[in-house]
């Protein structure tokens, strides 16, 4: 199991985001602290101060990944999906003055609500390396809380205050990693003439492969030729099989559903039967791989 900080990165990368866009604005020499804002943290204040404090994590059901993924050729290593959490925080200003404070907590809000997902460039530590497209860092703002807010601030010991609900789809990474040999795709079958045992009657070979797009994902549906034997469909995974091709070379070419193709030469029975097809708009054809 890796190092995870993904907790002190997000309070971190929160960290920066908002003293950059507070700064945008004037709000200049407003501190920000992660500390339960009770009466001994507040008596120590010196300066404006934004509390975010993380009162609650959940798992975010509803992001939920299943799938496991890839990380090698030929299915060697498969990477379970991240435990996806909600990461909610109670975010007040401290100020002397109430209406200096309440320009503080307007203007907080409103950087919050600007950023549903939180930019790539205000990252760090392990957040930095996470697959932010698949697993994007989404927000929300002045959502309701399940428990009472009387009851948070008498959990921290101090005397109620207006505070903003601030919530962050996070990923946790496991680090577990499935171990798989490679996958059999070729399989050869050879006949002999019983009477005479050093005669060959005939090589057959089972040969199978791969479509993918031109993001690596699998194409389901595809329609994969090999030249003078036959064709084929690829299944929900993008895999196809040809079976009795005797040995020989071969052109293969696979179209996807929405016409983009590929072309390969490929060499029975040791060759491997991976394509890959993408698609521009032109249907130009795809570098192809064998």
């Amino acid at each position: 199991m890796p190092l995870n900080t993904m907790l002190a990165d997000l309070d971190e990368s929160l960290r920066v985001l908002l003293k950059r866009e507070l700064a945008k604005h004037g709000f200049d020499g407003v501190e920000i602290g992660f500390d339960a804002p009770d009466k001994e943290w507040s008596s120590g204040l010196s300066s404006p101060t934004v509390n975010l404090f993380l009162y609650d994590l959940r798992e975010a059901i509803d992001y939920r990944p299943v799938d496991w993924t890839p990380e090698s050729e030929n299915g060697r290593r498969d990477v379970r999906p991240p435990l996806r959490v909600d990461a909610s925080y109670a975010v007040t200003g401290w100020t002397r003055d109430v209406q200096d404070e309440h320009r503080l907590l307007s203007q907080i809000m409103a950087i919050m609500y600007a950023f549903p997902e939180l930019p790539r460039d205000i990252l760090n530590g392990t957040l930095m390396a996470q697959d932010i497209e698949r697993f994007p860092l989404r927000t929300r703002v002045a959502q309701a809380r399940q428990d009472a807010k009387a009851d948070f601030w008498t959990a921290v010991g101090g005397q109620y205050k207006a505070s903003i609900d601030y919530i962050v789809t996070v990923a946790c990474e496991s680090g577990t990693v499935l171990e798989r040999g490679p996958q059999t795709r070729t399989q050869t079958v050879v006949l002999f003439d019983k009477d005479v045992p050093t005669r060959r009657l005939a090589e057959l070979n089972r040969v199978g492969g791969l479509v993918r797009d031109g993001d690596g994902e699998p194409v389901a549906n595809a329609w994969v030729v090999l030249s003078g034997v036959g064709w084929a469909a690829s299944d929900a995974d993008g895999r196809f099989v040809f079976s009795r091709v005797p040995a020989g070379e071969y052109t293969c070419m696979a179209r996807g559903p929405d016409g983009a193709e590929a072309k390969a030469k490929v060499t029975v029975p040791s060759g491997m039967l991976d394509l890959t097809i993408a698609s521009d708009g032109t249907r130009k054809r795809a570098k192809a791989k064998a």
